[in-house]
């Protein structure tokens, strides 16, 4: 028996780039297996606490008595190999859809990505940028504290608990309940840390707005 639609509301959408509309696993594996094999570090281990976490958090996390300054000139070494490398940065399927019904719809984009990466790899996956950017240069904590999503809404003229929030994984989603916005967990890395709702890709998903601008999420 097919399972019954999920519907939920809201006002606008916050909404995660690598996992969530962006595929970029391939570029993210190779660039923290290299640094984690130069520190002598499990590359496995680095990965699975880095997805959704800007780069210098993770290298404290792994690093802890490294000062902070070398964590950040590292960091900013690692996004000029991840700018310059797009092979096997895909859209997630169903991104494409789901960002052109949203085209007139109040949306931003929350990634731990500085501004360059999200607009390279957005432009690799052919997909538009959200009206609102909130990336690794606007916050002062990145995920999962909830800055980034408390600025989306901000920015987007919402309190957070009208918002809803697209992640992959386990720091975005912690972000986001931390910000007091609901959850759509996208694909198998968000399912262990119990969103909201939950869709395998994006094309189980879609928005229509009433005339009043009230946003009714479906997940199929």
């Amino acid at each position: 028996m097919p399972a019954t639609p999920v519907r939920l509301t809201a006002r606008a959408v916050l909404l995660d780039m690598d996992g969530t509309l962006v595929n970029s696993d391939a570029v993210v594996e190779r660039c923290f297996t290299r640094w984690a094999e130069r520190h002598g570090l499990d590359p496995a281990e680095v990965l699975a606490f880095a997805h959704g976490r800007q780069g210098h958090a993770t290298m404290a996390h792994f690093l802890p008595d490294r000062p902070v300054e070398l964590n950040l000139a590292e960091n900013a070494r690692m996004l000029d190999e991840e700018r310059a490398d797009i092979e096997g940065v895909v859209p997630v399927p169903g991104a494409a859809a789901f960002l052109a019904s949203l085209a007139d719809l109040p949306h931003a984009l929350i990634t731990s990505a500085d501004q360059p990466l999200a607009r390279v790899r957005m432009a690799a996956a052919g997909l538009p940028l959200p009206p609102v950017l909130i990336t690794a240069e606007s916050v002062g904590a990145g995920k999962p504290d909830p800055e980034g999503f408390l600025k989306g809404a901000a920015a987007l003229g919402f309190a957070p608990a009208d918002c809803l929030a697209f992640e992959d994984s386990g720091a975005g989603i912690a972000a986001a309940r931390a910000a007091g916005t609901r959850v759509i967990g996208i694909g198998p890395r968000a399912l262990p840390h119990h969103p909201d709702a939950h869709a395998a890709t994006l094309t189980a998903v879609t928005v229509t707005a009433a005339p009043d601008g009230l946003l009714t999420v479906t997940i199929a």
